[in-house]
């Protein structure tokens, strides 16, 4: 018992300066209104759906401050790959010897945690995402991200019973919300361009709940 007392603490003795500097973000308990919290949808490209075989592809993400996008501030992250399956190229369209610009695990990382910081993260199907990009933190050194989540399926049932008592689904995928709410599918399968899709949602599911005065800091986490 001392002893796994002992490495822990070692362990978090050599944790890398930027992994201590994401880690500080979270250190002030000071909680904004909501429309003064900061936002990030994102999205992963990966090679499949085993969180602990497949890889990350890319990154990408997009923050949100006062209900309103800022696409000026998006980041889009390419991954340099050892586990690679071309049968899943027809989906995200990102071949293993592309022209991108790809770096490494660890320097994607590092610019991802330096991007979202102690934001909210914003992802469809979050569940995934979150696990993909926690299995890479770990493999690297590092522990698994910090942040709270808000998966917009989730998010959109809740504001979808408001007004319709049947004929919920339990499942909606990133196409449907997109129809159902008139968003714009373009660049649909890139992270990026999902990331972009997945903001826009977000943007009108709290517009939904925010009409019908539902719109509550506790309700959008699940709380």
């Amino acid at each position: 018992m001392v002893f796994n007392w002992f490495k822990r603490k070692k362990n978090e003795v050599n944790y890398p300066d930027f992994w201590l500097e994401y880690l500080n973000t979270f250190k002030s308990k000071k909680r904004g209104i909501i429309q003064e919290t900061r936002f990030v949808a994102f999205d992963t490209e990966t090679t499949g759906f085993d969180s602990k075989t497949d890889r990350i592809l890319s990154i990408g993400a997009v923050s949100i401050t006062g209900k309103t996008i800022q696409v000026n501030q998006s980041l889009e992250i390419y991954i340099e790959q050892d586990v690679f399956k071309p049968e899943t190229v027809k989906i995200h369209g990102l071949l293993k010897k592309g022209s991108l610009q790809k770096i490494t695990e660890i320097e994607a990382i590092k610019l991802f945690l330096d991007y979202i910081k102690d934001a909210v993260l914003v992802a469809h199907h979050a569940g995934f995402d979150k696990k993909m990009v926690n299995e890479m933190l770990i493999r690297n050194g590092l522990d698994k991200l910090k942040n709270r989540f808000i998966d917009t399926g989730i998010l959109y049932n809740k504001s979808k019973h408001i007004i319709y008592r049947d004929n919920l689904k339990e499942h909606y995928s990133l196409d449907d919300l997109s129809d159902e709410l008139n968003v714009t599918k373009e660049d649909r399968h890139t992270a990026s361009g999902d990331a972009l899709i997945t903001a826009m949602v977000f943007l009108k599911i709290l517009a939904r709940l925010d009409k019908r005065k539902n719109l509550k800091w506790g309700y959008l986490l699940g709380r």
